[in-house]
């Protein structure tokens, strides 16, 4: 051990060089590795969530771009408690307005809600990507198909199901009094005007 006032041997600062150096290196990689592997869509629908579920209910959704299909079997996604994967539906959108929105999620036994798009601007998203177990609503298609190879799938970048797998595609989806149980969401980009954040109550 090297007390105050002395000099450390010269072949201590090499090894912690050494092992930064390294530690370093190994980080770069990763990160490297990541970003290859979402580019080639690899983790497309490799997630991993809490296992809390919320609710989303909305007045109107019109959205660009539609796709669903099914996540299921040897998926990423896992939820705490469960020994298989559960079945999910993956539903990604390139764009999407959405007017009186407001979700819902058990905290510790009381419920944190937020709502948004209340007014004459609706909230709007890029690159949307829900997963739920529980999608309800009045929907209309614009040029729909049915049984599209999942892996096919494009209109939202790195979203891709896998290849034999069943899928829904639409440019254009308008669902009236939408409800979903989902577990995720993500975007590229989400705008929330009028957003309101409470506790208690629901949606």
């Amino acid at each position: 051990m090297t007390s105050l006032g002395e000099t450390a041997p010269a072949g201590f600062g090499r090894v912690r060089l050494r092992r930064f150096a390294v530690i370093l290196s190994l980080a770069l990689f990763l990160v490297v590795l990541l970003m290859v592997l979402t580019t080639q869509s690899v983790l497309a629908v490799s997630i991993n969530i809490s296992g809390k579920p919320f609710v989303v209910t909305a007045r109107l959704l019109r959205g660009q771009g539609f796709e669903q299909f099914g996540v299921l079997g040897r998926s990423a996604i896992h939820l705490p408690g469960r020994n298989s994967p559960p079945a999910l539906a993956a539903t990604a959108m390139r764009s999407a307005t959405i007017s009186h929105i407001c979700q819902s999620v058990d905290i510790g036994g009381v419920s944190m809600v937020i709502t948004a798009g209340n007014g004459s601007t609706p909230v709007s998203a890029t690159d949307l990507v829900v997963y739920a177990d529980r999608f309800s609503g009045d929907a209309s298609f614009k040029h729909l198909i049915l049984g599209q190879d999942a892996s096919t799938l494009h209109d939202v970048p790195g979203v891709q199901g896998p290849k034999g797998a069943f899928a829904l595609h639409a440019t254009k989806v308008t669902i009236s009094n939408l409800r979903q149980h989902a577990f995720s969401t993500t975007a590229s980009s989400f705008t929330l005007p009028g957003f309101r954040l409470r506790f208690g109550g629901g949606c």
